[in-house]
């Protein structure tokens, strides 16, 4: 099965972590590491219905996605691993051991940033994409919630720019359970928490000085694993497959950022660092090694040629682009310049100078969160959102690309609504070129992330439009269509206009296409839909519930199941609907799922047929 190297992963850490919590957790932590053991052991479900996922297993088959999808995954797979890390930790700690409160400290906080991350992981992940029950989504909904007032009572605060920003790293080393304690802290210093922004390094003021010092150091955003931005929507690196998501060796990361390191140096105890890191930290009047706590009888910093070259022969190696100085330290003067001369050429009177500024911005935008964050800060989302209404395809095909790799930046989402690019964006996607309309579609899907825009987006005409390209679009176009209508619909008075708009008969026609190539997405969006009152009169006026039936009998197991989701829907206290499931002869074919479907299938099989016992057909005439 093709979902199963992406998803063995985050399955071996879920087992992890229950196997760790099975013989019981003791120490300060104790209740810390229960509950987040617990919500973690939940996760089960949820990782097996993904991997179980039929558009899943197609994106690691073909190695992309149009949507958020597999590196939202990447995203829980990586916070799963930083919980089994940190529980190893934080188990059987002993005060007692530790007379000053800093050691204690120092897990609290990580406990907040991986409770947070995981919440965050969660909070991304696109449920249509890989068709979760409700059931399964209702138990996700709680661990979220348990996990966001966990992160509250913490007190780091969400929603917020720090989970975008400080939440982005892993743990440092794997941590042997079976060292000693003394030993086992030596890799939890505050330090490897990751880069800290300023509304977290006021909550940890109290940590001491070391800590305090290091609220200098840590400001600059990881890129690890971020999401890159392509013609083919939201995907991992073009080099990278899902399902084998390259690692970087714990050596070759600066202890303090966690980050590739572009200029290691050595400091006196012979610790490795980033240049601009440890530099910093060395400004802010810190005499002592942060990794070892050792004093530093000199502050000289010497190159270590001999990583470096392991790094660059690495990255060459795995085909990861070698950092650069936009990524890791302070940026350098020219290079900002040389970002705002970009910029002010898109407003140039030449068609080739803005083609090929507006090029390259595609191009920086798509490489990491770094670029996104200085091309906003240099003003390139208003101008760039004058250029969608540019008469030049190359322009207007490449400033939309532009806007959706902006708009994976959460702050930049705000920016982008605020600088009026809704109507050029639904303009683009009625008249634009494939691609165009395409990346006009991800873009929607992008910012209706963010709840309050799923309201502003539906009453922009934008609905209409999608429904017109799910109908009429290219393949990729319809399933970018599908994936921003699903999210879209989340919002009860969205479901409405998608209803007017004529999406009940474009769902039919895909269920009814004989390539089968979007059934699954069809009966997601079908079991948002049916809750409405004026879905369900569209369903059956369509005549669907043949349809609906047919797969009952006829389709793929997770078909199945959504199909008999939907007639749950459409049957709760519908007397008229109830009636046409007895006979259009839904009787067999749900005792046959009961029997045989997956285990929501069996659950849904179940409800019908009771509603089917308990029915009392009124008097014809």
């Amino acid at each position: 099965m093709a979902g199963e190297g992406a998803t063995g992963p985050a399955l071996r850490l879920i087992s992890d972590v229950v196997r760790i919590s099975g013989s019981g957790f003791s120490g300060y932590f104790k209740k810390d590491c229960t509950d987040m053991a617990r919500r973690v052991s939940l996760l089960a479900h949820l990782v097996e219905e993904i991997r179980d996922s039929k558009r899943f297993q197609l994106n690691c088959e073909i190695g992309g996605s149009s949507s958020l999808s597999t590196p939202c995954f990447s995203d829980l797979t990586l916070a799963l691993d930083d919980a089994k890390r940190l529980l190893l930790a934080a188990n059987n700690f002993d005060t007692s051991k530790f007379p000053s409160d800093g050691a204690t400290k120092k897990i609290f906080f990580q406990l907040q940033i991986v409770t947070s991350k995981l919440e965050k992981a969660l909070a991304n992940l696109p449920y249509g994409d890989f068709d979760i029950s409700e059931e399964v989504q209702e138990q996700v909904e709680l661990v979220r919630s348990q996990l966001k007032r966990a992160t509250e009572r913490y007190g780091v605060p969400t929603p917020s720019i720090v989970l975008h920003r400080a939440l982005s790293q892993p743990l440092d080393k794997q941590i042997d359970p079976f060292q000693t304690s003394n030993r086992s802290m030596g890799s939890l210093h505050l330090e490897n928490i990751g880069n800290i922004d300023h509304e977290v390094s006021t909550k940890v003021e109290s940590c001491g000085p070391v800590d305090h010092a290091l609220d200098g150091v840590l400001k600059e955003e990881n890129s690890r694993n971020e999401v890159n931005v392509s013609k083919d929507s939201v995907t991992l690196d073009e080099n990278k497959k899902p399902d084998s998501l390259v690692i970087i060796p714990d050596d070759f990361r600066c202890p303090i950022s966690l980050e590739l390191m572009r200029d290691p140096v050595i400091v006196a105890t012979g610790q490795t660092y980033e240049r601009s890191y440890i530099q910093r930290w060395i400004d802010c009047g810190n005499t002592t090694c942060p990794k070892t706590r050792q004093k530093l009888h000199h502050l000289t910093l010497t190159p270590n040629y001999v990583l470096r070259s392991l790094i660059s022969q690495w990255c060459v190696k795995h085909k990861v682009d070698q950092p650069t100085s936009l990524k890791n330290g302070r940026l350098k003067a020219g290079e900002i310049a040389a970002i705002e001369a970009l910029v002010k050429k898109l407003s140039s009177d030449s068609i080739e100078q803005c083609r090929a500024a507006v090029s390259e911005i595609r191009s920086l935008s798509k490489r990491s969160t770094d670029n996104r964050i200085l091309l906003a800060e240099a003003g390139a989302i208003p101008i760039i959102v004058n250029l969608l209404t540019s008469e030049d395809g190359q322009i207007q095909d490449n400033a939309v690309t532009s806007i959706l790799n902006l708009s994976i930046y959460e702050d930049n989402k705000g920016l982008i609504m605020l600088a009026n690019a809704l109507p050029s964006i639904v303009r683009v996607l009625k008249n634009g070129s494939d691609e165009a309309k395409e990346n006009s579609a991800a873009t929607l899907f992008s910012l209706s992330l963010v709840d309050e825009n799923k309201i502003i987006i539906g009453a922009s005409g934008a609905i209409n439009a999608l429904v017109d390209l799910l109908k009429n679009g290219s393949p990729r176009g319809k399933k970018d269509a599908a994936t921003a209508l699903f999210n879209l619909c989340i919002y009860q008075g969205n479901k409405g206009r998608a209803v007017r708009g004529g999406i009940v008969n474009a769902l039919l026609e895909m269920l009814t296409d004989s390539s089968n190539s979007m059934v699954g997405e069809a009966l997601t969006i079908l079991s948002v839909l049916a809750s409405c009152h004026e879905a369900k009169m569209a369903i059956v006026t369509a005549g669907m519930m043949p349809v609906l039936i047919d797969i009952l009998g006829t389709g793929l197991p997770r078909n199945k199941e959504n199909a008999a989701a939907i007639l749950v829907l459409m049957c709760k206290r519908d007397n008229g609907n109830l009636a046409s499931l007895r006979r259009l002869g839904a009787i067999l074919p749900l005792y046959e799922l009961r029997k045989t479907g997956t285990e929501r299938g069996k659950r849904k099989a179940e409800t019908l047929l009771g509603y089917l016992v308990n029915f009392q057909p009124g008097p014809i005439g």
